[in-house]
């Protein structure tokens, strides 16, 4: 009917409009590209083609099929150049192709038959670019396949519409949005409510603004066995698909859609010297293949049999650490427990995961604090990019603020992007294509255009590569996050003169690798092998230039969740995986083991730097250059509630126990670092009133975290010291070789080797020498009380001890 006939025209014009909007022609319209759905809605298909192919350059047969191929299509291709020309590739086609080869389809659902079925190809390419000199393209159209009486019995909007589209002159063709807003659609466009791009999840408009129920809640759920796996996106699918078994390349392979061919068989048997080639036929593979190929859901359906219902629609208010009651429960306990590499595997578990961050993540930043919680048992790859920024506190219309910036206009950092831009992850397919040099290019030089105080330094296209791999379908993404993650963990790295920053970054890694680990300390101090060789590579890419992207990823996940002073740890750990090797090892020996650093086991290296980090006092990983902290009204209420794992210590409120920011040639002089007064109190556990002498020790069962060692002489200790503090006085501690000379004080000391150690005294140069003195000792974890022991006599927490009667 001619009203069905407009309805299909009408929705084909609204799929054409949304592709050109986003630059795209769709060039091989044909009755067997428009699919239509169970409710007779049309979908356009392979419309990728021309767009995949570079407007047709890269294949070297025409896209799109005779019949439906526009006249300006046609002639473009039989233009042949004189051979004095140089041959140009032709123009790409516009949206106006698409016009005509919809007329003709329409034309063939008028007529109810197939246009030049009789004629060979090339007759019909000729047929085609004939219409040219008639007046009325239809009728000639209807007159050659003798269809003029049902022609004739058209409505008057049907005939306009085939006249519109079918007009030879692509100039005088009408545009597409024009011919959408024509009055001839009049009675069907008001049934097309008009499209509203689905927000997203980084958008200004309200993600609930086009929510419609239905007027009877319970219709929403009358299908009793309902195909949970059919609500679920096209990308969670195939990727849930690829995880059961699924391979694309086999499927194609068992279609002969990819075939083998030995290469001496493609070779033509005679060749003359100007190129012409006699022998063997064209090769059908080079050629268009137009075969669809449907992939079996079978073997996903049959892993998921087990999941039940409740599995797709999690309730996000119960505690998530009890997984979904189904028959495969207790197999999905037992999965959360497997190595990292195993659970990303499994279907069923990421099924699970997937559900669940999927709807965390709908109700981000409400839900900001669970997305934490749930990240620090793992991500799902899937969703990894999103989550990460969502991590990372990306919020607001990134888009818009994205296509603000100017990425065209040519500036003095494009040649040094240019020359790095190859050389960065290139064994990844997705970041070496061309697509993905040009969006490198795009999002570094919006990262340097909107950073004007700041510089393009080599290494920042690494710290870019990660986001760009996860988002790159979504550029203004890959760009927030780099932006967002750059101050937290590399502030002020890109200043045109960033020693300062990185020497004080290299000083506290070395007291950080001196507290840990003070054997190795010692060895590398004496050989010479000092961070500034090794490091900065590691920090100022955030370790993305040693590691290959896979690992890149699971050390990543859990740095977002760890504060500024997290990669410290991170360095420590892989320096404790090559522990063996740089012990045994000199100076020549260790530069060539990091010029091609040996394989690093991630797993066991996140979990050793967590490790690390708990055992760290905060204060220990203070900087004077790190970010300085935010606003309250930035730092909003939920960072409150972040586990301490995240929490910054230049966040939290400065008072007269924080620690004192001091020169670099003092830091660098001290070999262990410096712990505040209001770290030291909380972690001795010290209480009671600031005007009693007389602090009351918490009754806690559990060993002290922690040994106070007072080196101020006798006199001093006993006036008043720290509570369960011992007194080793700095004068009498050492034998001239350096040794701890042995008496009941110090025999405390070796029982508590391990844990953490903190020196108090009076003089800065006597604490920083007796910590010293410790580390050459392999004393680990010894730390000084920054400003030593006047910063406590404030507080009142000094005990005086008993007289002796």
């Amino acid at each position: 009917s001619s009203s069905r006939i407009l309805c299909i025209a009408y929705e084909v014009l609204q799929g054409l409009q949304y592709m050109n909007k986003h630059g795209m022609v769709h060039r091989a319209l044909s009755p067997c590209n428009i699919l239509l759905d169970r409710k007779g809605h049309v979908k356009l298909a392979k419309f990728g083609l021309y767009h995949m192919t570079a407007q047709g350059v890269d294949v070297d047969f025409p896209i799109g099929y005779p019949s439906y191929l526009a006249p300006e299509v046609i002639a473009q291709g039989i233009v042949k150049p004189s051979d004095h020309t140089q041959c140009e590739k032709p123009l790409p086609s516009g949206p106006k192709s698409d016009l005509w080869s919809l007329g003709i389809i329409l034309f063939e659902l008028c007529m109810g038959r197939k246009l030049f079925q009789s004629l060979e190809i090339a007759e019909r390419l000729k047929f085609i670019i004939m219409l040219g000199g008639v007046d009325d393209v239809i009728t000639t159209l209807a007159e050659e396949h003798g269809c003029l009486d049902i022609f004739k019995d058209l409505s008057e909007n049907t005939i306009a519409l085939l006249k519109k589209c079918l007009t030879f002159q692509p100039s005088k063709r009408q545009v597409l949005k024009e011919l959408l807003h024509d009055s001839l659609f009049s009675e069907v466009s008001s049934l097309y409510p008009p499209f509203h791009k689905p927000a997203g999840l980084f958008s200004s408009s309200p993600r609930c603004a086009n929510l419609t129920l239905p007027e009877d809640i319970s219709q929403l759920c009358k299908d009793e066995d309902s195909d949970y796996l059919a609500e679920r996106s096209i990308e969670e699918v195939y990727y849930l698909w690829c995880l059961a078994g699924g391979d694309l390349e086999k499927e194609l392979v068992n279609k002969e859609i990819i075939r083998s061919k030995p290469p001496v068989c493609t070779l033509p048997n005679f060749l003359l010297e100007d190129g012409e080639s006699f022998g063997q036929g064209r090769d059908r593979s080079s050629l268009l293949d137009d075969t669809t190929v449907t992939l079996s859901l079978c073997q996903l359906r049959n892993r998921l049999k087990d999941v039940g219902g409740e599995a797709f629609y999690p309730l996000l208010e119960d505690d998530q650490s009890t997984l979904p009651h189904s028959n495969s429960s207790n197999e999905l306990s037992a999965a959360a427990s497997l190595p990292l590499i195993i659970r990303e595997r499994d279907t069923e578990y990421q099924l699970n995961r997937i559900v669940l961050f999927d709807r965390l993540l709908k109700a981000y930043p409400y839900k900001k604090n669970q997305i934490w919680k749930e990240a620090r048992v793992d991500i799902p790859p899937l969703l990894r990019g999103v989550t990460w920024a969502a991590l990372l506190g990306v919020e607001g219309d990134i888009q818009a603020k994205y296509d603000a910036i100017d990425k065209d206009t040519p500036i003095p950092t494009d040649r040094q992007i240019e020359v790095d831009i190859p050389r960065c992850h290139q064994y990844d397919e997705l970041l070496s294509s061309p697509e993905g040099h040009a969006k490198f290019r795009r999002v570094l030089k919006a990262w340097v255009v909107s950073h004007p105080d700041l510089v393009y330094w080599q290494g920042l296209d690494s710290l870019c590569a990660p986001f760009l791999y996860l988002n790159f379908n979504n550029e203004a993404l890959a760009y927030a996050c780099m932006s967002a993650f750059i101050p937290k963990y590399l502030y002020n790295f890109f200043l045109k003169d960033n020693s300062h920053v990185i020497q004080e970054y290299l000083t506290v890694f070395s007291q950080m690798i001196a507290f840990h680990d003070p054997e190795l300390s010692n060895h590398l101090n004496e050989i010479g092998f000092i961070p500034d060789l090794y490091a900065i590579p590691w920090f100022l890419t955030m370790f993305t230039h040693v590691f290959p992207l896979h690992k890149i990823f699971h050390l990543w996940d859990t740095l977002l969740l760890g504060n500024s002073s997290f990669p410290f740890c991170i360095g420590v750990a892989i320096l404790q995986q090559l522990r063996d090797r740089l012990l045994a090892n000199g100076f020549n020996e260790c530069i060539l083991l990091f010029s091609d650093l040996p394989e690093i086991d991630i797993e066991r290296c996140v979990r050793e730097s967590i490790n690390l980090f708990r055992w760290t006092p905060k204060s220990a990983t203070y900087r004077q250059y790190a970010q300085p902290p935010r606003q309250a009204s930035e730092s909003n209420s939920t960072r409150s509630s972040m586990s301490c794992f995240s929490a910054d210590y230049q966040e939290a409120p400065r008072s007269d126990l924080s620690r004192d920011s001091i020169k670099l040639d003092d830091l660098k002089a001290e070999v262990s670092p410096r712990i505040s007064a209001e770290d030291l109190i909380d972690l001795c556990e010290l209480t009671g009133p600031s005007h009693s002498k007389t602090p009351v020790k918490k009754t806690k069962s559990s060993k002290p975290k922690l040994l106070v060692v007072d080196i101020r002489n006798s006199e001093d200790f006993n006036r008043g010291h720290i509570s369960g503090s011992i007194n080793v006085p700095f004068a009498s501690a050492f034998t001239a070789e350096g040794d701890l000379i042995q008496c009941p004080a110090t025999a405390t000391l070796q029982s508590f080797k391990g844990r953490v150690v903190v020196i108090v005294g009076n003089a800065v140069k006597n604490t920083a020498a007796f910590a010293a003195h410790l580390v050459k000792n392999k004393y680990p974890r010894v730390c000084i009380l920054d400003g030593g022991i006047n910063k406590i006599k404030p507080t009142g927490l000094l005990t005086v001890p008993s007289p002796q009667i």
